[in-house]
């Protein structure tokens, strides 16, 4: 690993720039958590402190996200965070408690958790521009991020949801494909593997984009409330999920308090037979639902 000594606020103006893709790079170095933990302990704490000096940096300076500095840092956000996920810890076990159980920790998140935050303030700094970036912030480089959300540890998951959030907010044109492969991720999870990580952090940030939506309400966004939200309902571990899913139901009832008894009505098809925890959280919605009716539509 080539060490870049000089640190960059005592560089000259004019070199700050090379110096600064030059750490980057260096942070491209990718070390062995898993198999050899006591491995390169010198380089890894060379890049950790090459990491924190560039948190530090894109935090407090102004100007210096130069043209040039786009390309380097989306891809070392990439090289760093976009990897194949281990395999679950208990694919075909009890589903998993976030009370009870222990998730899988990232054995690099010595390293992770520090690229995460240079992104985020990467992508939150005054001189951040959209136009700049969307050449390399892109459908491909959102579907990668989807991919992690299946983490089963929590901090990425945490950090997923708010770089998520900021590339929805920053990116109209992505907007679309991000709802788009979201729906897709439901319904792999619904009909297929009804096993995935990230669904209350997907629903949370559902939630505030919803909130968002204009009215009248678009035919797709009731089409993924009754198609989407509501056979969610009928997964087994609902538990999990449920406070974030039916924030994002809510949502919608305000907005729209025709579409109240359609969602009642569409619940109550996912009844559970024989699953306490999942009658308890239905009953739930059904009564924060059945106070959204208009008035004179309340059944008593």
């Amino acid at each position: 690993m080539q060490i870049t000594g000089k640190a960059l606020l005592d560089a000259r103006p004019e070199e700050r720039e090379d110096l600064f893709i030059q750490k980057i790079r260096q942070c491209c170095v990718l070390f062995d958590f898993v198999s050899d933990p006591l491995s390169d302990l010198k380089w890894k704490e060379v890049k950790r402190s090459a990491l924190n000096e560039l948190v530090e940096y894109v935090t407090t300076q102004r100007g210096i996200v130069t043209e040039a500095i786009y390309p380097e840092g989306i891809t070392m956000f990439a090289v760093n965070l976009f990897r194949t996920l281990p395999p679950p810890s208990n694919p075909n076990g009890a589903e998993f408690d976030p009370e009870e159980d222990e998730p899988t920790l990232e054995a690099a998140w010595p390293h992770l958790q520090i690229v995460y935050e240079f992104f985020l303030r990467f992508l939150e700094s005054p001189d951040f521009q959209p136009n700049i970036a969307k050449r390399y912030i892109d459908q491909k480089f959102v579907l990668q991020l989807l991919d992690l959300f299946d983490s089963e540890d929590p901090r990425e998951r945490d950090f997923l949801k708010t770089v998520l959030h900021r590339i929805y907010g920053k990116f109209l044109g992505l907007r679309a494909y991000i709802r788009k492969q979201i729906n897709n991720i439901f319904y792999r999870y619904i009909y297929e593997t009804q096993h995935h990580n990230g669904v209350a952090e997907l629903l949370e940030i559902l939630g505030s984009i919803i909130n968002g939506f204009a009215l009248p309400l678009k035919e797709e966004h009731k089409v993924f409330l009754l198609k989407v939200l509501l056979p969610l309902h009928k997964v087994k571990s609902l538990s999990v999920y449920h406070p974030q899913l039916a924030y994002c139901v809510v949502q919608f009832l305000e907005k729209d308090p025709s579409l109240t008894e359609p969602t009642i009505m569409g619940l109550l098809k996912f009844w559970p037979k024989v699953h306490s925890p999942k009658e308890v959280s239905l009953l739930l919605a059904v009564l924060t639902f059945q106070l959204k009716l208009p008035a004179g539509r309340k059944k008593s």
